[in-house]
């Protein structure tokens, strides 16, 4: 075991447990399943309870194996795909910062498991201990494409957002 595996279980560690506090704050935080089923509505998310119930499973679930250094490309797959969602829909808008509600925060979240991804969860995972690991330009593109597809396919079906207001004619 060398520096760079401890640095890899710190990376799977912060990112796991960030996104299993995320999924609980969904699921028992603050407006509970009912709350962000109405916060991903409002974001033009139809089947606002599914959503938020996809959400809190496939964030704990995502943190959960990234944790382990279980499936490290799907896992990092899946917060991928979280976050581009949550970027595309609920941040882009706003701009760069986080401190404006901006895409700062999701970026980085992405990022971190893409490279997670690519240089896989270390010698301290299961990953490595059943001689599963898919590292390297596999890795990123297991991680990468899964979590395109993914997110186009809910986006596809899911996503139908309010139409445009159209303004009131003037007299």
């Amino acid at each position: 075991m060398d520096v760079s595996d401890v640095a890899l279980l710190l990376l799977r560690l912060v990112v796991g447990v960030t996104m299993i506090a995320h999924g609980l704050n969904h699921w028992r935080g603050g407006g509970r399943i009912d709350g962000t089923a109405r916060w991903f509505s409002g974001l033009g998310l139809r089947n606002g309870i599914l959503q938020a119930w996809f959400s809190v499973i496939t964030e704990i679930g995502a943190g959960v194996l990234l944790v382990l250094g279980l499936f490290t490309p799907l896992a990092c797959a899946a917060i991928i795909s979280v976050m581009l969602v949550a970027g595309l829909l609920a941040h882009r808008k706003n701009g760069f910062f986080v401190f404006k509600e901006g895409y700062e925060y999701v970026l980085v979240l992405a990022v971190a498991a893409l490279a997670t991804a690519m240089l896989g969860p270390g010698w301290l995972s299961i990953d490595h201990a059943a001689d599963i690991e898919v590292v390297g330009w596999a890795g990123a593109a297991v991680a990468a494409g899964v979590a395109i597809v993914a997110t186009a396919g809910l986006l596809a079906t899911f996503y139908r957002p309010a139409p445009a207001r159209q303004p009131e004619p003037t007299p």
